[in-house]
């Protein structure tokens, strides 16, 4: 299948045309509003230093109803301690900084290269890219970001320095995502990490039918804030007959 060079104009090929490895473009640029077209019709960039900007629209495609959210016996624990203090996009450009620092398994060097960091702090900077952040004091231990648009949440990338952190910003993210009324949080490809969370592959078929859906919902634009207590309702105490 042919790799399509990007023109100047702000347009993208159709994304079912990619090729088996979900590569579809390369070339172009970052610009907000191009990053924004890509996002609308399916498609993302990610590539290494040195290499073009290539962008990606897989098959299957690996997504999260918040309404699904699933989460194990032990996390729960956790949050019942609430160990972190939880924010909104009280830090995004240090949250970027972290995430391409982050080491991960099997992968060298990283994907978020300056070029990456400082397109998506414009797109934050125009309320569409957020951060979720876990507080250890003053410090920073974890959390994620991510674009949104209409209803859907394109997560980009997470870390965490302390245990759970991470995990923590994300099961809270997809609680008030839910209360918001977002129906899908986008992870693009699979990991082992999210499916625990009861993420899964589903068609680009329906992935792109599901995406027209969520952009008919008004994009949540601007500077993202909790509403009320993250913690709350996410774990329960068990019932008293479950007690001892």
């Amino acid at each position: 299948m042919p790799i399509y060079a990007l023109p100047d104009e702000y347009v993208f090929p159709d994304p079912t045309l990619a090729d088996p490895s979900g590569l579809i473009a390369v070339g172009g640029d970052l610009h907000p509003e191009r990053l924004l077209r890509g996002y609308a019709v399916g498609i993302f960039p990610w590539y290494s230093e040195g290499q073009p900007i290539l962008w990606h629209s897989p098959d299957p495609r690996f997504v999260l109803d918040p309404r699904d959210l699933h989460i194990g016996r032990s996390l729960r624990q956790r949050l019942r301690k609430r160990p972190y203090t939880l924010r909104m996009d009280t830090a995004f450009n240090e949250m970027i900084g972290h995430c391409a620092q982050s080491h991960r398994p099997g992968q060298q060097g990283t994907w978020i290269t300056d070029e990456m960091g400082e397109a998506y702090s414009r797109l934050h900077q125009e309320g569409f890219a957020h951060s979720v952040e876990a507080w250890e004091g003053r410090e920073l231990v974890g959390g994620l970001y991510g674009v949104s648009l209409g209803s859907i949440f394109f997560g980009e990338s997470m870390f965490a320095l302390r245990p759970d952190a991470s995990k923590i910003a994300f099961v809270c993210l997809l609680r008030q995502l839910s209360r918001w009324g977002f129906s899908l949080l986008d992870s693009q490809v699979y990991t082992d990490h999210l499916a625990r969370f009861g993420a899964v592959d589903i068609p680009r078929t329906e992935y792109l039918a599901k995406l027209r859906a969520g952009l008919d919902t008004p994009t949540r634009r601007g500077t993202w804030r909790f509403e009320g207590d993250p913690y709350d309702g996410l774990a329960p105490d068990p019932p008293p007959e479950l007690v001892g």
